[in-house]
Parts: C-alpha cells; structure tokens; sequence
C-alpha cells in the first residue's frame, strides 16, 4: 500500500519558477508526474526511478522540468522554470509498484491529490 500527499501549487507569473513535492510512504519502483489536461486526460510530465534514479521527461518539458528524489524524506520534487501559461493543470504525482511503461498513466496505481498550478500571462 501506497500514499502519497502533495505540495506545492499555486499561482506564478508567465517566466516565474515552482516547485512541487510528493510525499511517499510504502514502496513505488517509479515515480511519476502527471497533469489532468483541459480535456481531462493526465498528461505524463516526468518520471524518476526510485531504486535507481533515472528521470524521464516528456519533450515538451525538457529543460525547463527537473524530477528528483530525497531517499532519507521519501519525497520527490518537481521543479518547474520557465513556466508559461501552457503550464495551467492541476498536477499529479503517481507511484508505480511494478513493471511498466514510464508514461502510462493506466500502469500508475496510486496517486497523490493534486495541485493546482496556475500561470498567468
């Protein structure tokens, strides 16, 4: 069994920085971000191994996403720059306890509660 419990969140200037966090008790392979998209779907952002820590990036992101992990706080971050109003969602981070894909959301059985994250122009 799983939980996890987010933070983070809130409302930034297009240009501005936020950081996310992900609260983890019980064991996960992978960690992952997620966002719920304006048509509902959860939109794979990044992903960190938890055993080995290999991060995982959907090109979009890449090089303004940072995913890292804290083994003694069982946390895992999201760092976001550069944002721009594209970047409006409501955040998930997700835990997969066994083999999968890295960006399927439908391989991920817990999830944390959301954060929203808002970016204004």
């Amino acid at each position: 069994q799983v939980q996890l419990v987010q933070s983070g969140g809130g409302v930034v200037q297009a240009g501005g920085s936020l950081r996310l966090s992900c609260l983890k008790s019980g064991f996960a392979y992978m960690m992952g971000w997620f966002r719920q998209t304006p048509d509902n779907e959860r939109a794979f952002v990044a992903a960190i191994g938890w055993i080995v820590p290999k991060t995982y990036y959907t090109r979009s992101v890449e090089g303004r996403c940072t995913v890292s992990r804290d083994n003694a706080s069982t946390t895992v971050h999201l760092q976001m720059d550069d944002l721009n109003p594209d970047a409006t969602a409501v955040y998930y981070c997700a835990a997969r306890t066994g083999v999968g894909l890295d960006d399927d959301t439908g391989d991920y059985a817990y999830w944390g509660q959301g954060a929203q994250v808002t970016v204004s122009a």
